[in-house]
């Protein structure tokens, strides 16, 4: 299996492209399509609901308080917190709402030192029909889920610390996309693979 470098990863999601990453064998098993929260269109959105995925939004601001308790299975505590809505959405869940919302968080990551935090609490209202996710303040220091290596993989990229994570399910088993399958489908859409281990120990020079 020929994977992609990171490089590639940077430039295609630098172009608003996808970009898929493996977690480890150890972990959760399981490859997550990732896109930069800034470059999402619903063109996106349409892509990640047909292809049997689950989309939500990860950043790593405090602003965004984590409700959630207790570890998963593979031995971490879960980065899910609330669930939201910009108020310009009707129902919240179309492929127009849904990046519209998407986009919006962009902005108050974006903007977060310069009215990025009222600006949150005045346009989003919860419940609504795109997830947030915490990452670890320190990222891969701290965490090696798919949130922290989205994350990092947006900084390194220069852009906004806000990615739309999606995991990648499979209709067929009805469990989580094999990396095999994955893989298929990498090549078939011409979208770069990354292992996290490439993350891990790739430096910025």
């Amino acid at each position: 299996m020929c994977l992609s470098t990171v490089k590639d990863a940077i430039d295609a999601l630098s172009r608003g492209k996808f970009v898929l990453i493996h977690d480890d064998d150890s972990r959760e098993n399981e490859t997550d399509m990732i896109i930069a929260a800034e470059n999402i269109t619903p063109y996106h959105i349409a892509t990640i609901r047909n292809d049997d995925i689950l989309n939500c939004v990860s950043n790593d601001h405090p602003l965004f308080t984590t409700m959630t308790n207790g570890r998963a299975p593979y031995g971490d505590k879960p980065s899910f917190s609330i669930s939201v809505n910009h108020r310009d959405t009707y129902t919240g869940i179309t492929d127009y709402d849904r990046a519209l919302t998407i986009s919006k968080l962009a902005s108050v990551c974006r903007n977060i030192d310069n009215g990025g935090v009222s600006e949150f609490i005045k346009c989003f209202r919860t419940p609504g029909h795109v997830s947030l996710l915490i990452a670890a303040k320190g990222l891969l220091k701290e965490r090696f889920g798919h949130t922290e290596l989205a994350v990092y993989l947006a900084k390194i990229a220069g852009l906004t610390p806000a990615v739309v994570i999606c995991e990648m399910l499979d209709s067929h088993t009805f469990r989580s996309l094999s990396i095999d399958e994955a893989y298929k489908y990498a090549k078939l859409k011409d979208i770069p693979l990354l292992e996290a281990d490439q993350l891990k120990t790739y430096s910025v020079i």
